[in-house]
């Protein structure tokens, strides 16, 4: 594929694909801002405690959108199009069992997903209202995730970008509403948030109102060894989610036992401040992904290759950038969810947005290597970047270094932990092309 050809495409996959992503980690960042304003401290702390419960609904949905969709953008890059349909449906399938155990977990298990999530008798309410709610969503969050794959790899862009980002404007308008001139609390932040992908479905219905789909749900008979495929692919995608929501709830166990509730609510602002950084170069992997996935179909080594560096040195350009503005913005920017101005708050949260985010590099390049070995079928490097970053490294280093430096030891433990997993992914791709050459 020619040069020019593949950077113009890669960019307007990419830049899309940020705006969106970025669009849709606006659901939570509302809710912080929102409920931080009109709930305080208490709000916030709440929130923080049921919003792992959204990582892990959201990560399950990118799980097998990002795993059908690579299948999908292989075999139409193979021309095998019989599978094309079978992998749609395939995933379908799947999403559906998946949703029903949210579902129910959301109506008979929520009082006791509380009370191990830490929440004392000042926020366990207000966190038990949000985590039912978000729970009893579910099915909406994941059709949303895995329909926004599918619509950009079916090459639309721009369509999934702007269903993206209308559902999360309507969230930040709706949580307005429901929290201030309807009083509603914590349930109006919450259904706000649930609202959101049933808007954003609306606007994705276009893809086949105007018939421009060319993937179908079809009658089949689940495939045991496709939906492996599809599971194996998306691993990668959903330990990034399900990581950051166990992350959320180790650090809050340790944050709670150090500072108690306004250590956590301050980890609260920076945590989901992360979620809008992540969203950043998860948009850069997933914009990638469609073209990767292609280029791979086609055997074209060569185009694979000028595509992942597009990817990192766009990546290397938005991490200074990200860094700069909080070191030097730090204050305004905690202040913006302090509306009770509460000092404590204040200086954990600053310090915090200071060291945890020395990271981003580290962090868009794991996110980027992930994305690369699963969108050339290399599942199980993807998943051991994925696994070490997510948990096998970063809890016990949160747990070794706030043991003798307290909250320092908090925020130190993300950015070494990136940075060790960053020289373990280029291990992984330097053996991995060594690899290719042997072959």
């Amino acid at each position: 594929m020619k040069t020019e050809t593949l950077l113009r495409e890669f960019f307007q996959y990419v830049l899309l694909n940020i705006c969106g992503m970025i669009g849709l980690s606006c659901y939570i960042l509302a809710d912080t801002f929102f409920i931080s304003n009109g709930l305080g401290a208490n709000g916030l702390t709440a929130l923080n405690l049921a919003i792992p419960i959204y990582s892990f609904i959201h990560g399950s949905g990118l799980m097998l959108g990002m795993g059908g969709a690579t299948k999908y953008s292989i075999y139409r890059g193979q021309k095998d199009y019989k599978n094309v349909d079978s992998a749609f449906s395939n995933t379908i399938c799947i999403m559906s069992i998946w949703a029903v155990i949210f579902v129910l977990t959301g109506i008979f298990f929520s009082e006791k997903l509380t009370k191990l999530l830490g929440a004392d008798n000042d926020v366990f309410q207000m966190t038990k209202t949000y985590l039912q709610v978000i729970l009893l969503f579910a099915p909406a969050f994941m059709a949303n995730d895995i329909l926004n794959c599918f619509v950009r790899n079916d090459g639309n862009p721009k369509l999934s970008m702007i269903g993206m980002l209308t559902g999360s404007f309507s969230n930040i308008v709706l949580d307005y509403i429901f929290i201030f001139p309807l009083n509603m609390g914590i349930l109006g932040a919450v259904f706000a948030t649930g609202l959101a992908p049933l808007i954003s479905l609306a606007v994705l219905s276009r893809h086949w109102l105007t018939k421009q789909n060319q993937f179908h749900f079809v009658g089949i008979t689940p495939s045991f060894r496709m939906t492996g495929n599809i599971i194996s692919l998306g691993v990668p995608s959903f330990i990034t989610e399900m990581a950051s929501g166990i992350v959320i709830i180790a650090f809050n166990a340790i944050i709670l036992h150090l500072r108690g509730n306004i250590g956590v609510a301050a980890y609260g602002v920076v945590a989901n401040l992360s979620l809008v950084v992540i969203s950043i170069y998860t948009g850069i992997a997933q914009g990638t992904q469609p073209i990767l996935s292609r280029v791979y179909g086609y055997g074209d080594c060569e185009s694979q290759k000028q595509i992942l560096k597009y990817a990192l040195r766009t990546m290397l350009v938005i991490s200074c950038g990200i860094y700069l503005i909080f070191l030097l913005s730090a204050n305004p920017i905690v202040s913006i969810f302090n509306k009770e101005q509460n000092i404590q708050l204040q200086q954990i949260a600053e310090t915090g947005l200071k060291l945890y985010f020395i990271a981003v590099p580290f962090v868009g390049f794991n996110i980027m290597m992930s994305l690369y070995f699963t969108s050339i079928e290399k599942a199980l490097p993807a998943q051991i970047v994925s696994l070490s970053r997510g948990l096998l490294v970063i809890i016990p280093m949160a747990c070794f270094l706030s043991s003798f430096l307290k909250m320092t030891g908090i925020w130190l433990s993300f950015p070494i932990t990136e940075c060790l997993v960053s020289l373990a992914g280029i291990a992984l791709y330097i053996k991995s092309e060594r690899g290719k050459k042997n072959v």
